[in-house]
């Protein structure tokens, strides 16, 4: 089956997301900014506008005459108050002439709906030609009955204006103050800005983008490596491993995925050994009937009835075996039971069994009293084939113990014998499937009993180890802990090689 194709990657696609999100919140910190200066900018020109309102009807006369407009002089007082002028284009004559426009400014006197005066002055800017602003400012002051703002997009821009109806007792003329800022000059400062800042945000996110395609590929490479090593194991080549580097997440699972892969190929490796041991042992009884099978004669009574014994036993024998690799299977994957063993009580339990034995007189040494976790029943199991292990291989009538004891940190059960001991290079092999110390068949079973102790040991988080007996034999000791509060995940007999490989 193939891999289906990916056309965006995981590393195209963290960086999307990561310019996104930054591209997101420049976006926001950049606008939140131009409002709040726009904002603020509008509010200076709105009190700007506003300080006219209240300068328009006393004006003070800080300024010559001829900085007057070309239509008249003001009169000559100290202030300008409304109420001393007879008519109102004297009056707005002299205003203009007062309120000089600063700079993006403008203004203009408009009585009748004409555009009649206009500050002298170079500082500001002419709208006395805007007809459509002056019509628009003439209607809505004669529409509201009163001062008008507002803001109109016009030839000259955008325009922020205050338009101030004015009239003078018995003087039928309407005359209007017209005060306008030029809203894209104001706010020229801020755009700048803005524009600025928008060349500094593409550069933040071109930055963001060289940086974190490089880091994103380096976060991800092990990922990569994950992946062809993944694609190059096989079922007949489990040995590519991932180079463990670092010390982030990914580094771990680096490591993690190299630990999986060794328990993999140990338990591949496991099942293959298993399978090369089942067809060498099932080899041998196949052999054997078939042969005398062959030679057989079916007319000699006698003939027929020894190979039909001989069959029977060698079939016996192959039953065994299956059920020997059955029962070591069944410990290496099984979930145990885990409960409080009475050390004292389960001691005097396999003194009874073994007792039953014949051939050798059984001794119980020791008793712990204690208890520890465990599965009663498999300690049970382990313990009794040591004891039949040690009555096969020890000569009839040589008397072997048991006993249990409690060490600091470990519970021990073990099984003395005084037969011909177990040579210190043998001292592994013969707890492996079908493993033998002189490497040959000199008693009966399936060679499978010492495997099947030290997989309940080891799944009980302990070892079954081998010593020799003062004055000759050996002695089997299965090590416990003291008090495990779990047992441990099922041991496989690829991590028991691997482990007795590292020893």
């Amino acid at each position: 089956m193939t891999r289906s194709s990916r056309p965006i990657s995981a590393r195209a696609r963290i960086l999307a997301a990561v310019l996104a999100v930054a591209c997101l919140g420049l976006a926001i910190v950049g606008s939140v900014t131009f409002v709040v200066q726009h904002s603020r900018v509008t509010d200076e020109i709105d009190q700007r506008l506003s300080a006219q309102v209240a300068r328009l009807q006393t004006v003070a006369a800080e300024q010559p005459d001829d900085t007057g407009s070309a239509g008249g002089a003001a009169p000559a007082t100290d202030d300008l108050v409304i109420e001393e002028f007879s008519s109102v284009e004297d009056y707005l004559q002299a205003a203009v002439a007062r309120l000089v426009p600063a700079r993006n400014e403008g203004s203009v006197a408009i009585v009748d709906g004409e555009a009649r005066f206009r500050p002298a002055t170079l500082s500001g800017f002419d709208i006395s030609d805007d007809h459509e602003l002056i019509a628009r400012a003439v209607a809505e002051t004669t529409a509201a009955g009163g001062t008008v703002r507002g803001t109109a997009e016009t030839e000259h821009g955008s325009m922020r204006y205050v338009a101030i109806p004015v009239n003078v007792e018995g003087d039928p003329a309407q005359g209007v103050y017209l005060r306008v800022v030029d809203l894209n000059a104001e706010l020229a400062p801020v755009t700048a800005a803005m524009f600025t800042y928008a060349i500094a945000a593409v550069g933040v996110l071109l930055a963001i983008g060289i940086v974190g395609w490089f880091v994103a590929g380096r976060l991800l490479s092990p990922l990569g490596r994950l992946r062809a090593t993944a694609d190059a194991v096989s079922v007949t080549d489990l040995s590519p491993r991932m180079a463990a580097g670092g010390n982030d997440d990914i580094s771990d699972l680096s490591r993690t995925v190299n630990s999986m892969l060794d328990r993999i190929e140990g338990s591949v490796d496991s099942q293959r050994q298993l399978l090369d041991d089942v067809r060498h042992e099932l080899k041998t009884p196949i052999t054997i009937v078939r042969g005398h099978l062959e030679l057989m004669d079916p007319t000699d009574a006698h003939d027929v009835a020894t190979a039909r014994a001989i069959g029977i036993a060698e079939l016996d024998r192959m039953t065994r075996l299956v059920e020997d690799i059955d029962l070591l299977a069944s410990v290496e994957g099984g979930t145990f039971a885990t409960v409080e063993v009475d050390l004292a009580a389960l001691t005097a339990r396999v003194g009874e069994l073994v007792s039953v034995i014949p051939g050798h007189p059984w001794l119980v040494s020791a008793r712990a009293e204690g208890k520890t976790l465990g599965d009663q029943d498999r300690l049970l199991q382990a313990w009794l084939q040591l004891a039949d292990n040690a009555a096969k291989y020890t000569a009839e009538g040589s008397p072997i113990e048991i006993g249990s004891r409690i060490n600091t940190d470990e519970v021990c059960l073990w099984v003395v014998d005084h037969g011909p001991g177990i040579p210190p290079a043998s001292r592994q092999q013969i707890f492996r499937r079908f493993g033998r110390a002189q490497g040959r068949r000199s008693v009966g079973g399936s060679g499978l009993g010492l495997a099947i102790v030290d997989a309940i040991a080891k799944a009980h988080g302990g070892r079954c180890l081998v010593t020799d007996t003062p004055g000759g034999g050996a002695t089997f000791t299965i090590h416990l802990p003291l008090r495990a509060t779990a047992l441990p995940a099922p041991v496989r007999a690829g991590d028991v090689l691997q482990r007795e490989a590292a020893a």
